[in-house]
């Protein structure tokens, strides 16, 4: 069956009409609003009635029309009352999915889980507009995602099966800041994934206020469908899962290794330190699974006035060395940019 993709941005366009933003002032000539053809009787957005043997059927993931043939076609807009309704459980694979992966593309990720989304099934993203900065950052999470972003006028056959998707970098080490966008970073690059466990290595924030409201800010901010495990074990994890992991953060691991090891006074306690950095480096070098994580870069600014400051920064910026020199992919993020380390 043959769709025409004659436009893929949000209502307003993009760029938008009046908008001075540095998103709409860079895209030209750009984008018109999302409309697409099926066959040449049905148009999404649904403007009408659906034609003798059409049917529409509105649920939780969006709006599903199946064709004559039997093909099957989701259109998932982010507006109520989709959102607002009960998620749904498992199905059959879609043909083609129509997705604003813009605002949430864990429900990408969600679609896989449940299966609706395989092998055959077309994902493009559609209802586009300034929430991405640029082209080339929406073809960056496009690829990141296993989602096609196409150009206007673009007809496609999902009756065939769609190009394999980019194969992603199997360890990824994050470094940056603090507030430097690391995290949500992490956080993009495994939203669409079926399955994803998050590694939290920090302290759960009980007696902290402080603490407390950045841990749930992060745990607000996953998808649902994620699993969470709190742990220092990183070693283990690594040798013993196949699941996507987020590791979210190693300066905050450092900090739990020296409480464990009673090392902040250094001497030979330092050893037992070392014994478990040389570890996890050794897991990481040998773990089949993918892994994204994040780490602090701690030398860029003053000298720590405490030995034991002295004493983690140097502990962490050698583990992030090591880890780089084992990784496919390091970006150092700075104020929400990537900046891309070459080996």
């Amino acid at each position: 069956m043959k769709v025409l993709i004659s436009g893929t941005a949000a209502a307003a366009g993009w760029p938008a009409s009046g908008c001075g933003c540095a998103s709409c002032t860079r895209v030209a000539p750009g984008r018109r609003p999302t409309s697409v053809l099926l066959g040449d009787s049905v148009r999404l957005p649904p403007t009408g009635p659906l034609p003798p043997g059409y049917r529409a059927s509105p649920g939780p993931d969006g709006l599903t029309v199946t064709t004559p043939g039997g093909r099957r076609v989701l259109y998932a807009p982010t507006s109520p009352p989709y959102e607002e309704r009960e998620p749904a459980g498992p199905g059959e694979a879609l043909d083609l999915v129509l997705l604003d992966v813009l605002d949430r593309p864990e429900r990408l990720g969600d679609l896989r889980r449940r299966g609706l989304v395989g092998e055959r099934t077309h994902v493009l993203a559609v209802d586009l507009d300034h929430r991405v900065p640029t082209e080339a950052e929406l073809a960056r999470r496009a690829d990141l995602w296993g989602v096609r972003a196409v150009p206007d006028g673009t007809v496609l056959d999902i009756g065939e099966p769609p190009p394999p998707p980019a194969s992603p970098p199997r360890r990824t080490l994050l470094l940056g800041g603090s507030r430097s966008g690391k995290s949500v970073e992490a956080e993009l690059r495994l939203a669409a994934e079926p399955e994803v466990r998050y590694v939290a290595t920090g302290p759960s924030g009980d007696g902290d206020p402080e603490w407390l409201r950045r841990v749930r800010a992060h745990r607000d901010r996953r998808p649902a469908h994620w699993e969470t495990t709190e742990t220092t074990d990183l070693a283990g994890l690594l040798r013993s899962t196949g699941t996507p992991l987020l590791i979210d953060g190693l300066g905050t691991w450092v900090a739990s290794v020296f409480d464990e090891c009673d090392a902040w006074s250094g001497g030979d306690d330092l050893d037992a330190v070392t014994a478990r950095c040389d570890e996890l480096v050794a897991a990481w070098r040998q773990t089949r699974a993918r892994v994204v994580a994040v780490s602090d870069e701690v030398g860029l600014g003053v000298v720590p006035a405490t030995a034991s400051g002295r004493m983690f920064r140097d502990v962490l910026g050698r583990l992030n060395q090591r880890l780089a020199a084992e990784s496919e992919d390091v970006t150092l993020v700075v104020a929400g940019r990537l900046l891309p380390l070459p080996s």
